[in-house]
């Protein structure tokens, strides 16, 4: 997952909105969003090379998404899958402060935001920072909370505008949001141990390269009701849309 924008308590009925990119390597095998089956379920897609997922919900209504954090010199090889700390915050009681200080550790950095609409944390590994989120916007790539990259701010601005001005948020006009390319000015960029290249190219919200890029958006609007409404759209290293699907959940009803 590359980014994730926020809007949190700012619309009258719908308390909790989500907008997010994975981006990832194209040859990496992946499932589309779907119910996973067990004791716990939950609805999000599967990273198959690894088992985790980069973004789901539960049947208790409650969200979590992870981003990576991009500092080379921090990354170490043979360290666990950072997918399966999504899957721990959305099954297991135990993804608090104390757990994540503990075991943050074994992971290459991260973001990880989990909660809901009454309780959203992201937790900062390079940091070892946990910071609840205030009623706002807010967008987390793959640096700090907030930090401001270009990217970020101008998809934060988009949301913004567009949740002030509509009474029932566009998903459409959401994910045209999620598939602006615009890439920042060199002068703008910011330097996160990558190649100026690479640089450019993960400088836009939605990033299109043959190798490596936006595999697919998520929208989750979440209602006063508890009720969630989720789209994933996917693409290829084309840009092309490979599919689109939509899912809405009663929080308590969540079934596999």
């Amino acid at each position: 997952m590359c980014i994730l924008f926020v809007a949190l308590q700012t619309h009258p009925q719908f308390p909790l909105i989500i907008c997010a990119n994975r981006d990832e390597f194209h040859h990496r095998p992946t499932e589309p969003a779907h119910f996973w089956p067990g004791p716990s379920p939950i609805l999000a897609g599967k990273d198959l090379q690894a088992g985790g997922t980069w973004l789901g919900v539960n049947q208790q209504g409650k969200f979590a998404g992870l981003t990576n954090i991009r500092d080379p010199e921090l990354n170490q090889i043979d360290m666990q899958s950072r997918g399966e700390l999504v899957l721990k915050a959305l099954t297991e009681e135990s993804t608090n402060e104390d757990w994540l200080q503990r075991y943050s550790q074994f992971y290459n950095p991260f973001n990880l935001l989990f909660g809901d609409e009454h309780q959203l944390q992201c937790f900062d590994s390079r940091n070892k920072l946990l910071t609840p989120l205030s009623a706002g916007f807010h967008a987390i790539s793959n640096g700090a909370l907030d930090e401001i990259w270009p990217k970020m701010a101008r998809g934060t601005q988009a949301i913004e505008q567009h949740i002030n001005s509509h009474s029932t948020p566009d998903i459409d006009a959401l994910l045209s949001i999620m598939t602006d390319n615009t890439q920042a000015p060199d002068s703008e960029l910011p330097t996160t141990g990558v190649s100026l290249e690479w640089e450019r190219h993960l400088s836009s919200i939605y990033i299109q390269h043959e190798e490596y890029g936006t595999r697919s958006t998520s929208i989750i609007l979440k209602d006063r009701q508890g009720k969630m409404h989720f789209t994933e759209v996917r693409y290829d290293g084309k840009g092309r849309n490979l599919g689109r699907d939509e899912f809405v959940i009663e929080s308590q009803q969540l079934q596999s």
